[in-house]
This record gives structure tokens, C-alpha cells and sequence, in this order.
């Protein structure tokens, strides 16, 4: 298990906009390029399984995630199938004026990579994350600030 902390990461948009943005529902979803597929099961209020394809270290295979949201606040998500099964991560979002700050804290493990690995890749899925949202976010704010459409 390796502990991974990604701090001071910053959308270019007030915290209400990007919480609109993460329940953008398909436009959220087609920001991410390197997921296919998706799947969405209610839990309860809060929670959702959300389960797709997800391309990383350069190969396409199934995951799924138990995501709990509470806004404006944080997301907690369980990777509950995949590569990095067993992981728990946290993100935590700070108002700062028209921006958004994000950090991220987490545990990670993985049975199908070397030790070695597990770090790497889940830094890599934090950047591919954050690389999709932060212009999905900055573009439809500046279009009049109003998030994208479900």
C-alpha cells in the first residue's frame, strides 16, 4: 500500500460551478478520454457505483469505483474493481475566490502490479483525471459561467 498525497491542483472556476460540472452527468463523462463505456448505479443519496473502461499504463480494462459526494466539500471514492482495486482516495475542494482549489489524499494498493508500480500508476490516474476537468471546467465557465448541460 502506498500513500499518495496530490495537493494545491486548481480549477479555474468558483466551487459552485465545479460542483455543477461533476454532476454535469455526459458532459462530464466525455471529458474523460480515457474512459469508455460507463456505467452508473445508484447506492443511496450519496453514493453511486460507477463502473467503465479505463485506459491506463497504456492498456483499456474494466474498473469500477463506489463514489460517495459530499459537496461542497469532498468525494470519497473505493476502487472497488481493476488495476487498483482496494485503493481509497479522498478529494478535497477549497473555495478561493472565482477558483477552486483540489487536493487528494490516498491510499493505494494494487494486486495485479509490481510494488513498484502502484505509486506511478496512480499519480498517472490523478493527472489524466485532473488533465481532462481543469479545461472542461475553465472552457464552460468562461462560455457565459454556466456549466454544461446533462
Amino acid at each position: 500500500m502506498v500513500y499518495v498525497k496530490d495537493e494545491g491542483s486548481v480549477f479555474d472556476a468558483p466551487i459552485d460551478f465545479v460542483w455543477k460540472y461533476i454532476y454535469g452527468g455526459a458532459d462530464h463523462d466525455s471529458a474523460h478520454k480515457t474512459t469508455r463505456n460507463p456505467t452508473f448505479a445508484k447506492v443511496s443519496d450519496i453514493t453511486f457505483l460507477y463502473g467503465s473502461e479505463r485506459l491506463l499504463r497504456g492498456k483499456w480494462a474494466p474498473d469500477k469505483f463506489r463514489i460517495s459526494m459530499f459537496p461542497p466539500v469532498s468525494v470519497v471514492t473505493e476502487w472497488v474493481e481493476g488495476v487498483l482495486a482496494g485503493s481509497t482516495f479522498v478529494y478535497l475542494y477549497s473555495p478561493q475566490g472565482r477558483k477552486t482549489r483540489i487536493d487528494v489524499y490516498g491510499e493505494f494498493t494494487s494486486k495485479t502490479l509490481p510494488a513498484g508500480e502502484v505509486e506511478a500508476t496512480a499519480r498517472e490516474f490523478l493527472e489524466l483525471e485532473f488533465a481532462a476537468d481543469a479545461p472542461a471546467i475553465r472552457d464552460a465557465f468562461r462560455r457565459q459561467g454556466k456549466p454544461p448541460t446533462a
